[in-house]
């Protein structure tokens, strides 16, 4: 284990904590659009091919790619990239940054490049070991698919590379847009091509979702921002081997926790139609408060941890973790407690229509339920990692990771077998692995940083679980006072469901606002912050 830095005294460094809300301000409003989107894309499959034997293959086509992307091409190069990248341009040595990037980018697309080639070769073993389907029919229907998928992972692996470049030079509108344009593509495969190719026109707009945002607007991007790329493969580089030092461990510390949803997705396709697309569904619901929150603020407080880091500004650097660890269960607590008690007409407005039935709703809201319980920690986790990969500290994430997955396995089987939960059971064991990830990460850290303000941390979070039990209650009432109302057809019944949204959210709104006042805690200053900086 690293030893712990300097124990100097703590500091709140308040222009990184406007640089920090200013980014993470750009990264939540283009997200949210990304989000936003990613629902009308669920809305359109949910309402094309409900919640059984078609929606199963589409979701099952994305487990060998998304293992790929994981442990190969994922956040793990990025997470290595951006520290050593960063202190390059911290101390102006531009020409050795670049040609550190040119080199990754040409020797990683070579490497992922062959493994996409062998899973092409071999796709249908490899997708007989990822889902395990009983029926031979969807295990058929789902090998085609994968082959139109996978090469997505080289777009994505070279645009989370010129997307790393770009955050490195503190530039975060351009890839926060790759994902939204992903999602037009396979909101286009499902209203458009789908009418010819049925749910293969899903898989074809997502190929062409990841082509144009992830690599062609990134590239287009990261070329305005004066990218000097030469092709080299000289991976012996001292730089580029301080990449693949911290990448190695990386690849396991952020891949071990993604993996547990294709672990979810594995077992769940041993339990009949329509559990995979349930917990798949539940999942992609989930995404939506951490990739607006949690991966926001990640991805815009990283530049800032790795450039303190680099100074060795040590005291700074421990009060700017601190404050995006806090800011984010100021908002991600209540957003756990608003989903778990508005679950069921979430997914009525969203997902329920055309061949998605009330039956398919009850399915998913009960996996969402169990999954929202776990949002705080998810998104704690996306600070914690980052502070570690600050300080080029990639080994003590991955034994984390490689214990709490270790232990995430078997309760899979526990909840889902031993206790009788089935599919609900993986989301609850997904769920209490990231609760022990997160306390375990944090101890360490705290450790690791010498201190990370955890008293205020502890200090702050009970208040934040007053005032969100607070919120909780009134949101209830809320929902309970609305369920008696009954409105005619299907316009109507979305319109329920609306009202009820809109009605309890803010009820429970504005009961956590007030509490969060007379309670006193000190992160609503800082979110008014983030909203401010988005707004403008």
């Amino acid at each position: 284990m690293a030893t712990a830095l300097p124990a100097d005294r703590p500091v709140d460094p308040p222009s990184n904590a406007r640089r920090i809300a200013g980014a993470t301000g750009i990264m939540m409003a283009a997200i949210l659009g990304s989000r936003l989107l990613g629902l009308i894309r669920d809305a359109v499959i949910s309402g094309k091919f409900g919640q059984g034997q078609d929606s199963d293959v589409y979701y099952a086509a994305f487990v060998l790619p998304d293992l790929l992307f994981y442990l190969i091409a994922g956040g793990a190069l990025s997470s290595a990239f951006i520290p050593v990248f960063t202190e390059h341009i911290t101390h102006g040595r531009e020409k050795e940054a670049w040609h550190v990037f040119s080199t990754v980018a040409c020797v990683m697309l070579l490497a992922v490049g062959v493994f996409v080639g062998l899973c092409e070769i071999f796709t249908g073993p490899l997708v007989w070991l990822t889902t395990r389907f009983q029926d031979p029919k969807m295990l058929h229907d789902t090998i085609p698919l994968t082959r139109i998928v996978l090469p997505t992972q080289l777009c994505f692996f070279l645009g989370g590379l010129m997307m790393g470049a770009q955050q490195s030079r503190g530039k975060f509108l351009i890839p926060a847009l790759g994902p939204i344009v992903y999602n037009l593509g396979i909101i286009f495969g499902g209203v458009v091509l789908a009418r010819w190719l049925g749910v293969r026109g899903l898989c074809w707009g997502a190929l062409g979702g990841a082509v144009a945002g992830n690599f062609v607007l990134q590239l287009w991007a990261l070329k305005r921002e004066g990218m000097r790329f030469k092709p080299s493969l000289d991976w012996r580089h001292p730089d580029v081997m301080k990449v693949w030092v911290l990448m190695l461990p990386v690849i396991l510390g952020l891949a071990l926790p993604q993996v547990s949803i294709l672990f979810n997705r594995m077992f769940a396709a041993g339990l009949g139609k329509g559990p995979l697309s349930a917990i798949s569904r539940a999942n992609m619901l989930l995404q939506v408060p951490l990739g607006v929150f949690a991966q926001a603020m990640g991805v815009a407080i990283f530049p800032t941890l790795s450039a303190l880091a680099a100074q060795k500004k040590y005291a700074e650097l421990r009060s700017t973790a601190s404050m995006g660890i806090r800011s984010l269960l100021y908002v991600t607590i209540p957003c756990s407690v608003f989903m778990i008690v508005l679950a069921v007409p979430i997914i009525q407005l969203i997902l329920q229509h055309g061949k998605f039935t009330a039956e398919h709703t009850q399915m998913t809201a009960s996996a969402l339920a169990f999954y929202c319980v776990g949002i705080f920690a998810w998104s704690a986790q996306s600070i914690l990692a980052r502070g570690f990969y600050a300080l080029q500290d990639s080994r003590t994430p991955v034994i984390i990771g490689t214990a709490v997955t270790a232990v995430f396995i078997p309760l899979n089987l526990l909840f889902m077998n031993t206790f009788g939960l089935g599919y609900r059971g993986l989301a609850l064991a997904t769920t209490v692995a990231a609760i022990l990830h997160m306390v375990a990460m944090l101890f360490v850290l705290r450790r690791r940083l010498n201190g990370i303000d955890g008293r205020k941390m502890a200090i702050s979070t009970g208040k934040m679980l007053v005032a969100s039990l607070a919120a909780g209650v009134v949101c209830l009432a809320a929902r309970n006072l609305l369920q008696a109302v009954n409105l005619p057809g299907m316009a109507g019944f979305k319109l329920h469901a609306f009202g009820t949204l809109v009605f309890a959210f803010l009820a429970g709104i504005v009961v956590y606002a007030v509490a969060s006042v007379l309670l006193r805690i000190e992160e609503l200053t800082q979110v008014r912050e983030l909203i401010r900086r988005t707004k403008t």
